[in-house]
């Protein structure tokens, strides 16, 4: 059963969950495992898919589109099929995805904006209703 953490991060800011989700896959990534990053819209796959680049100047993420690359250990996708991936989903849409349950764990990141705390409230009850674990992470974050 997928095992589902809920990482509620301090800021208000919707940029400071992109940049969680970059050190989140990062840190996964560097523990061996692959990451599915699903974002809202094409739009933010490339917005994430660039700040992947940029986030950590010290460091090398290997990453790339799933529409582009799907191989690669960490990709950014937005479709209902993220094969060959089912290790680590980090879920950055404001929908429950689909296909969640074939991944191992799911990540939701929720800021205090409500545009974004409203639906992450949603999905928690839809998971907790249906017997999924949830744990809650408070982060402190700067923005």
């Amino acid at each position: 059963m997928t095992r589902i953490d809920f990482y509620l991060l301090t800021s208000d800011q919707p940029q400071t969950r992109l940049a969680y989700a970059c050190r989140l896959a990062h840190k996964a990534w560097a523990q061996g495992h692959r990451v599915y990053l699903h974002c809202a819209d094409p739009a933010q796959a490339e917005e994430l898919d660039q700040l992947l680049w940029s986030f950590k100047p010290d460091a090398f993420l290997p990453h790339a589109l799933h529409s582009e690359h799907p191989d690669e250990a960490v990709v950014c996708g937005t479709g209902d099929d993220p094969t060959p991936h089912n290790d680590l989903l980090i879920n950055l849409a404001q929908t429950t995805p689909g296909f969640f349950s074939r991944f191992t764990r799911l990540a939701e990141i929720v800021v205090e904006h409500d545009d974004i705390r409203v639906p992450a409230r949603e999905r928690f009850r839809f998971y907790r209703d249906r017997g999924y674990p949830l744990k809650s992470h408070q982060i402190r974050t700067a923005g």
